[in-house]
């Protein structure tokens, strides 16, 4: 017989004598296990924070540059289901290739800035470590020119008045949205999941939002307007794939603020709470 097995059997057996002794469980090191456990799990939420912050940081940076296809990949797969986006109150788009249509083909037409900047995140992730939600507030500003021929496709008061540059009209917005996003870690990695573009008042540069409200709340434009493209002509959004479930509210002179976008509370898993 191999003389290493008999050894090895042998201090088996030596131990198997004083097993009794050894079957005491210390409830120093049960503790400690316990203590191990919470912490890695305190630990893990932390990084996943930061990277749901990061990610959703690194999507507004590209928007803002108008590299929306590196924003493709930011997203679900295809084929993720539950995946939407909300960006008015006219409907919500749960049909991938839609969501993504918005990325592949918005333009970078001359003189035109987008400049959005997310402040106050408040970011929960569920107990189970497999999906996210974070909401934010944003500010900023969006404006262009647009030829003389298109300016007329859209309603006077989305226009500087009086102002030409180049012989082309001028628009200068200051925007403030608020921001829910629900994310879904796949493969290791988060990716966002549901969008939803919460939009709280607008304000072209010599208006003021309260006039503009006053002359927009009414008018479907600015809800069916998805963005200027080139030479500023007017780009509506495509038809939605759904209804709206949750509404946005956004500023008006005949109405009150009301808490449309959550905040984000502690959960476990993402079935036992809302959606954005």
């Amino acid at each position: 017989m191999n003389r290493k097995f008999v050894a090895v059997a042998a201090s088996l057996a030596a131990l198997s004598w004083t097993a009794p002794a050894l079957a005491k469980p210390d409830p120093r090191i049960a503790e400690l296990e316990k203590q191990v456990a919470v912490l890695t799990a305190k630990a893990q939420s932390s990084v996943d924070r930061g990277d749901v912050a990061n990610l959703f940081s690194r999507y507004m940076y590209l928007h803002n540059a108008f590299m929306d296809p590196q924003i493709i990949p930011l997203w679900a797969k295809k084929g993720t289901p539950g995946v939407r986006a909300q960006y008015s109150n006219n409907g919500v788009y749960t049909n991938w290739d839609n969501i993504m249509a918005y990325h592949a083909q918005r333009p970078a037409p001359k003189g035109k800035l987008t400049f959005h900047y997310v402040a106050s995140p408040l970011i929960e992730v569920a107990a189970d470590g497999k999906t996210a939600k974070g909401m934010w507030v944003m500010g900023g500003v969006e404006s262009g020119v647009t030829d003389l021929e298109a300016a007329k496709q859209a309603p006077d008061f989305m226009f500087e008045k009086d102002v030409l540059v180049d012989g082309k009209r001028v628009w200068m917005h200051e925007v403030l949205v608020k921001y829910g996003v629900d994310f879904i870690k796949q493969d290791g990695v988060w990716k966002i999941w549901h969008f939803h573009c919460f939009e709280v008042a607008r304000s072209p540069h010599g208006m003021g939002w309260i006039p503009f409200a006053s002359k927009s709340q009414n008018n479907p434009f600015s809800d069916d307007l998805m963005y200027f493209g080139e030479d500023g002509k007017p780009v509506m959004m495509p038809r939605p794939d759904g209804p709206v479930t949750v509404r946005n509210n956004p500023y008006r002179t005949d109405g009150s603020q009301t808490l449309d976008a959550r905040p984000p509370e502690p959960y476990r898993t993402m079935s036992e709470t809302f959606e954005y």
